[in-house]
């Protein structure tokens, strides 16, 4: 017997699920589920490998041209196929069933348990430094560390916040967006109005070393984990009223203001610390801070850090569940997976398996494993989606394309530039990660098999 299904007549994209979402709330949940502990935290990585000022600069404006060359040619994909799952409907409709199934079995199995994972250990962790507890400390004599217990907590409250609907869910959403932006705005402006500079008698642009192309590509690695998050909106592109003009506007403006906010934050940071200390500043964000108002600071910034990743977390839960939603309309999952609650309009079974993914993964994995799964899981998907934009100007010149990617050609090879420099370093630097990663995915293929069997 089927699950009950939400009586509402699909629009012309054949979307069962309500369209609730406007243009601000898309860039909410853009900007919202990119900005989290990254520029917080990643300045300092990339400072221990490029400690020369403008190649250090170079490379966030490299991460950023790469972003927004990515938005621009999903804001091609999104509007000719506004529907819900993003990402696995943009590789349905270029390379046929089974790349996308093994895109929503990699979700399944390594990406979205990873991001969760990941996400949740940093809110908790920041959350526990800011009230003065240990988030390293065992729980009761378990195997279980405090920032893991309070991660799968997160995981649960942003579940049932979209468990009721993904109003609910962007209420959170456009709260949690406008403080982290407030505050990484607050944090600038502060910063060359009331800072010195760290160096001044050299300016901020002037500190000069050698730096050589193997840690350059790997301190890229990490900036363009800190800016991933642009394509999320993607997922719940059948929830965004009139898609296809607010769907290419959001996709635009989010990572538009994403890239402005990562740029002026580096630069803030520079002009208060010198980068050879930027190398040993863990947070460098609570740096900045102290200097501009003393040792209450670190604590503002803590909890800054806790709320923003907070966000990042309801972000993601409100997206990524569509995917698992739209396997199951496919008939590539089992079909209760549809299954919307008639009241809320929400994909609650999706949401459910999402949340339950995530709890046991961040229960028995290290915040270092969990973005490492991630970071190598998703990136091929972004690759082969981005290729999908020249398959489908070939095989489908008739599709309704209100849209058209920017720059076509050079701004989608210039992404999957940047995608095979991401993958080609971690394959390097990580080698048995990256081959398990690709072994679990790849493990997709016989289940696919099976499964069409199964159901035919």
């Amino acid at each position: 017997m089927s699950a009950p299904q939400l009586e509402t007549t699909t629009d012309r994209w054949g979307e069962r699920l309500t369209r609730r979402l406007g243009l601000w709330s898309a860039v909410a949940v853009l900007v919202g589920s990119t900005i989290g502990s990254g520029i917080f935290r990643v300045p300092a990585a990339v400072a221990q490998r490029v400690d020369d000022v403008p190649l250090f600069f170079l490379a966030w404006v490299l991460g950023g041209a790469v972003a927004v060359c990515g938005a621009l040619t999903y804001s091609e994909l999104a509007a000719a196929f506004p529907r819900s799952g993003g990402i696995y409907v943009f590789l349905r409709e270029a390379f046929g069933p089974i790349v996308a199934f093994l895109f929503g079995w990699a979700e399944l199995l390594i990406i979205r348990p990873g991001a969760y994972g990941a996400i949740s250990i940093t809110a908790a962790a920041y959350s526990l430094r800011t009230v003065g507890l240990d988030p390293l400390a065992p729980v009761a004599g378990l195997p279980v560390r405090a920032e893991q217990l309070l991660g799968a907590t997160f995981i649960t409250v942003v579940a049932a916040v979209n468990y009721f609907g993904i109003h609910r869910g962007a209420v959170l959403q456009n709260v949690s967006t406008a403080f982290k932006v407030g505050a990484l705005a607050a944090l600038v402006l502060l910063g060359f109005t009331l800072g010195r500079s760290g160096s001044p008698e050299a300016g901020v642009l002037a500190q000069r070393s050698a730096v050589g192309l193997s840690p350059f590509l790997l301190a890229m690695v990490s900036i363009l984990w800190a800016y991933d998050g642009w394509a999320d909106l993607s997922f719940v592109g059948g929830e965004v009223r009139d898609p296809q003009r607010t769907l290419p506007r959001a996709l635009l403006l989010g990572t538009a203001t994403v890239v402005v906010l990562y740029l002026s934050a580096n630069l803030v940071y520079l002009y208060l610390i010198p980068i050879a200390q930027m190398k040993g500043a863990d947070l460098v964000a609570a740096d900045a801070a102290r200097l501009l108002v003393g040792p209450i600071g670190v604590v503002l910034v803590s909890a800054a850090i806790s709320i923003s990743t907070f966000g990042t977390l309801n972000g993601t839960m409100m997206t990524a569940p569509r995917i698992f939603f739209a396997m199951a309309e496919d008939r590539l999952f089992p079909r209760i997976i549809a299954r919307v609650d008639p009241r809320t309009g929400a994909p609650t079974a999706a949401v459910l398996l999402a949340a339950g993914f995530g709890v046991i993964f961040v229960l028995i994995r290290t915040f270092g494993e969990l973005a490492d799964q991630f970071v190598i899981g998703i990136w091929p998907f972004y690759a082969l989606a981005v290729t999908g934009v020249f398959i489908l100007r070939r095989t489908r010149p008739e599709l309704e394309r209100p849209y058209r990617t920017w720059g076509y050609p050079v701004v989608p090879l210039l992404f999957l530039t940047g995608s095979l420099f991401l993958l080609g370093n971690y394959l390097v630097s990580r080698p048995a990660a990256f081959l398990i990663d690709v072994g679990v995915i790849l493990s997709g293929v016989p289940v696919f098999i099976l499964w069409r069997r199964a159901t035919a």
